[in-house]
This record gives structure tokens, sequence and C-alpha cells, in this order.
């Protein structure tokens, strides 16, 4: 499959067109919200298109980004949105609204598997194997093409994965319990930015 790989510094170009329905993912220099600031959002149309913004790190300034992350029209498909949310609201300071999650959306249509990865899905789905090489590196500096091809599978395939999950969903009577979920994972970011970790409904 022939990517189109496009990079940004600081924020997306004002005349970009996306569609209503794009995939988002982030990239940081580790999962502790307040340690490992946030480098990287990578967006798809679905398209076959990745447009990966370098984040200025420094102020996190990024209007028409984040315009389009709150915008209540526009979908944001998420694999595993959870730490992906929370960095955003962390640095960019905003909410994310309109919100899909391919990683919830497995662990409720999928109970015939344990695997809720994003490569178990792209193969099972899509049947492409893609490399998670450079899921631990160093994505704060000058990337290389391995990382911005990293970067671009984590979303060009997420719209086909949550139309293939949906029709699961619908057929198994769980796509109410799915958007219920949903509305409960901003108040799971908000807690986990509240540094409560654990699981608040266990005894």
């Amino acid at each position: 499959m022939s990517i189109d790989i496009n990079v940004h510094k600081n924020d997306l170009p004002d005349d970009l067109k996306l569609g209503n329905v794009i995939a988002v993912d982030g990239e940081f220099m580790g999962l502790n919200v307040r340690r490992d600031p946030l480098c990287l959002i990578q967006i798809s149309s679905g398209n076959s298109d990745a447009h990966i913004i370098q984040l200025d790190r420094s102020k996190y300034k990024a209007p028409n980004l984040v315009n389009i992350l709150k915008d209540e029209n526009t979908v944001k498909i998420f694999h595993y949105g959870r730490a992906d949310l929370a960095h955003i609201k962390y640095y960019l300071k905003t909410e994310t609204n309109n919100i899909l999650d391919t990683k919830i959306a497995s662990k409720l249509a999928r109970s015939y598997s344990d695997n809720h990865s994003l490569k178990g899905l792209i193969k099972e789905f899509l049947n492409i194997d893609i490399s998670k090489q450079f899921q631990s590196s160093d994505f704060g500096g000058n990337l290389t093409p391995s990382q911005l091809k990293y970067c671009a599978n984590d979303v060009i395939h997420l719209h086909k994965i949550h139309e293939e999950l949906k029709k699961i969903l619908e057929r198994e009577n769980r796509i109410e319990l799915y958007k219920n979920c949903l509305k409960f994972l901003k108040t799971r970011v908000d807690l986990d930015l509240a540094l409560f970790k654990d699981d608040i409904w266990s005894h």
C-alpha cells in the first residue's frame, strides 16, 4: 500500500481539508502524562494519507489542530484513546469531542480473542502485518523514515477497522454498550489526570 505521508511543523496548514471522520493518534516520550511530553499528533482522513504534526513543545500552540479536535461535528477514531486524550488535554489544553475507539470496540465485539492490539486488528481485518519495532523509540527529535511509517500505520487503517468492529457490535447487540462506554471515556481520562489509576468500581 502506498501511503501519502506529510509532516507539518507546529500545526496543521490553514487550508487542509480532512473530511468529517478522521483517525487520530499521538506519540509521547513515555506514558506518564506529567513527566513525558506529547511530541506528535498524526491524523488520517482514511484515504491512505497521514498528516504528522511535530508540536512545538515550548508553547504547544496549534490552533488549527485544536479546532479540529474539539469540533463536535468531526468524528475522531482512536485506538486506546485514553492515553492520547490525557496527553492532548494536559498539553494542548483542549477537550477532544465526538470520539470513537477501536480498542474499546474490540474488547466488546471480539470476546473470542484476548488480543486487542492494533497490530492484531490490522492482521485480522486487513490481513496486513505491520511492524511495531518503533513503538518504543524517541519521537522527540528528528524523525527517521521508519518512524514516520510507524506513525502513519497507527492511523491509516482505523477507519476500516472501526467499520468492521461496528458490524460485529450491531450483530451481537452490543452497540449501545459501546456507545455508553464512549460516554465514560472522558471521565476515565479526568480520573487519570487526577491520579486515580485504580478501578474505582473495585471493592
